[in-house]
């Protein structure tokens, strides 16, 4: 099965047979859900998406147009097997195809490869020329088809400016001045692309034609916008005048990643693209670096301190996904913060202080840095409140939230942070951080044990993210769903274990291209061993499982249930303190099991000191990804254990 959208909405069997969809509106929900790269989709947001004034039975017309779909794309499918392509997830649906058959999805990770690896050239050309026309070509009207094919139109533009680029450095490229003259032609106002037709032109051997090229793009950006054309073609019209051939192997400006904006464009741009999750995130972290390095460059104090504190994307995660470079970010702020000094703009000051707070996640730090970033934290808030901007008060909320793990069994006190972060964002237009104050307080509920409340902010927050395009949101609320599922595996009547483990590896499957390397790794096997425990069972011990930076504590149990005691009890001897995360009760907890079984009264002891304040809590819950269960259970094992009574 391959499913096309780069043009008309269309599905092909394996014999390249097509197969019929059905009318519009079924393939605009397959269209739909082909756009949310494998992440679920709300009913509510589909029906949303399909009308614009929904009719008194959009729902059912939308489960009438999933169940036609279903026998289209699985005709074969006996009527009592689960969906496997296009799967009910939660309150809404997924297609489930890998990514390699969809064209879009094939597009993109071939654009990504290339940008990392020039050999992939040809592979991007064929991507290229898979194009039938216009994305979601069939879906006119749409708003999210609209946004979509925005979106996809720019990065196809980067391609064929990526491709051109990689061929003239490699020596090649003479045969691309048409291609590069229509483009050119048809999108007048992308300043490289001027740059690679005249390489290309020069290389064809035609330096006049190359040289006036270069004249027509700059007299169009002058007499039309006003503007000298950049540093880029000026050095090449030089070159050229001098004789001298473009430097091959040398990238000169391109569309997209690596493209020389200024501080404040590329700031602006990588938080967008931070925004927007998966590969994309992944480029806004490396480009917003850049914008700050280029804006320590010019000397100029507020400026760097504005594109330092203008990514204030709302984190939720308490671990870096790239510790160098927040260290790097941290460093930054902390010299402009400096050289500003104490009577600086408060506003400025404000916003590096939240940056310190935020881009210090508690994982990687020492304790005089952990400190100076819960100072940090304290200073933004006041600052913030202060100056009466709810803006900056929300990002500095951000900073106090992410430093609020100072020890095991403060969600109570997280909830009231994600509580005034959502007002705030409701009152004043905020819709990013509405999601974070819905996120937080989600994570606040689930620790505590309050599933309802939490699949209230869960479904909140899919509503929200549906309009403020926040695409990360529904895969951290699939694991939410998934750790519900666990919960209740031990309920009479409620779902089997097997269940909750097919639910955490869907929300793994979503996790892992969702570009948060740091929230990704071990969380799986966590999750498994987390359900392992509910169930009164032995670790997972499958080798091909990667815990990541949880395996100092998964170890003593993995060895236990392999027998290998002597081992567990070496492992357990040497398990250091959990880091302040979303993640410390959990650990905790682990070490505990693993004392108790062991009979290590003085680890039990160190244990259940940790987690007395977190008695009410659910271990792992504070992340809303996953469970241990009841904090208590655990505690009472080694209190019990510790006073020898066990």
């Amino acid at each position: 099965m391959r499913i096309d959208v780069l043009g008309a909405v269309r599905a092909l069997r394996d014999d390249g047979s097509p197969v019929d969809l059905g009318g519009p509106r079924h393939r605009e929900v397959l269209a739909r859900l082909v756009a949310a790269e494998g992440r679920m989709v709300t009913t509510d947001t589909l029906v949303d998406d399909l009308w614009t004034d929904p009719p008194a039975r959009a729902l059912g017309a939308l489960r009438t147009f999933v169940a036609a779909l279903r026998r289209a794309l699985e005709p074969d499918r006996p009527p009592r097997d689960a969906p496997r392509v296009l799967v009910t997830e939660g309150p809404g649906y997924a297609l489930r195809l890998p990514r390699e058959d969809v064209d879009v999805h094939r597009f993109q990770d071939t654009l990504a490869r290339a940008r990392r690896d020039p050999g992939a050239v040809t592979d991007l050309g064929a991507a290229l020329a898979a194009w039938r026309g216009p994305a979601y070509a069939d879906v006119p009207g749409s708003a999210w088809a609209r946004r979509e094919r925005t979106r996809l139109e720019e990065l196809r533009l980067e391609g064929v400016e990526l491709r051109a680029r990689i061929l003239l450095d490699s020596g090649e490229g003479a045969d691309l001045v048409a291609a590069l003259g229509a483009h050119v032609a048809e999108h007048p106002w992308r300043e490289p692309a001027w740059g690679l037709l005249a390489r290309a032109l020069h290389r064809a051997g035609r330096q006049a034609d190359a040289l006036a090229t270069l004249r027509r793009a700059r007299a169009m950006l002058v007499d039309q916008l006003g503007l000298d054309p950049g540093t880029d073609l000026q050095r090449l019209e030089t070159d050229l005048l001098s004789g001298s051939a473009p430097p091959e192997g040398v990238r000169t400006a391109w569309a997209g990643p690596g493209v020389r904006l200024g501080p404040r464009t590329t700031v602006e741009l990588a938080r967008t693209l931070a925004l927007a999750g998966g590969d994309a995130l992944v480029h806004s972290r490396r480009d917003r670096l850049a914008a700050v390095q280029a804006a320590e460059r010019t000397g100029d104090l507020s400026l760097t301190a504005r594109i330092i504190g203008a990514y204030d994307v709302p984190a939720l995660w308490s671990r870096a996904d790239d510790p160098e470079q927040s260290r790097a970010v941290v460093a930054a702020a902390e010299r402009t913060l400096t050289a500003l000094g104490p009577g600086g703009p408060a506003d400025l000051s404000a916003r590096l202080l939240a940056t310190i707070a935020v881009e210090s996640r508690s994982a990687d730090l020492s304790g005089t840095e952990l400190e100076r970033a819960r100072q940090a934290a304290r200073q933004a808030e006041a600052l913030a409140r202060d100056l009466a901007d709810p803006a900056l008060l929300a990002f500095a909320l951000n900073g106090v939230f992410l430093q609020s793990f100072s020890r095991p069994g403060l969600a109570a006190v997280r909830d009231v942070i994600g509580a005034e972060i959502l007002d705030l964002a409701t009152r004043h237009g905020l819709p990013d951080f509405a999601v974070l104050g819905r996120l937080v307080r989600l994570q606040s509920a689930s620790a505590l044990g309050d599933l309802d409340a939490a699949t209230s902010h869960a479904e909140a927050a899919e509503q929200l993210a549906a309009t403020a395009e926040a695409p990360l949101v529904p895969v951290l609320t699939g694991w939410f769903r998934a750790r519900a599922t666990a919960a209740r595996s031990t309920e009479p009547g409620g779902p089997t274990a097997a269940t909750a483990a097919a639910r955490y590896r869907a929300a793994e499957d979503a996790l892992r291209t969702a570009g948060m390397p740091g929230l990704h790794r071990g969380l799986f096997p966590l999750a498994l061993l987390g359900l392992r425990l509910l169930h009164d069972r032995p670790a997972p011990t499958d080798p091909r499982l990667d815990w990541g930076p949880y395996r100092p504590w998964a170890r003593p149990l993995l060895l236990l249930a392999q027998d290998r005691i002597e081992e567990a009890r070496t492992a357990l001897a040497a398990v250091p303190e959990p880091p302040r995360d979303h993640m410390q009760e959990a650990l905790w907890c682990l070490t505990a099991r693993a004392a108790v079984r062991l009979g290590e009264r003085g680890t039990a002891a160190r244990a259940a000191a940790a987690l007395r304040e977190a008695r009410a809590e659910h271990a792992g819950a504070a992340s809303g990804m996953l469970t241990l269960g009841p904090v208590a259970r655990y505690l009472a094992e080694a209190e019990a254990c510790a006073a020898g009574a066990g």
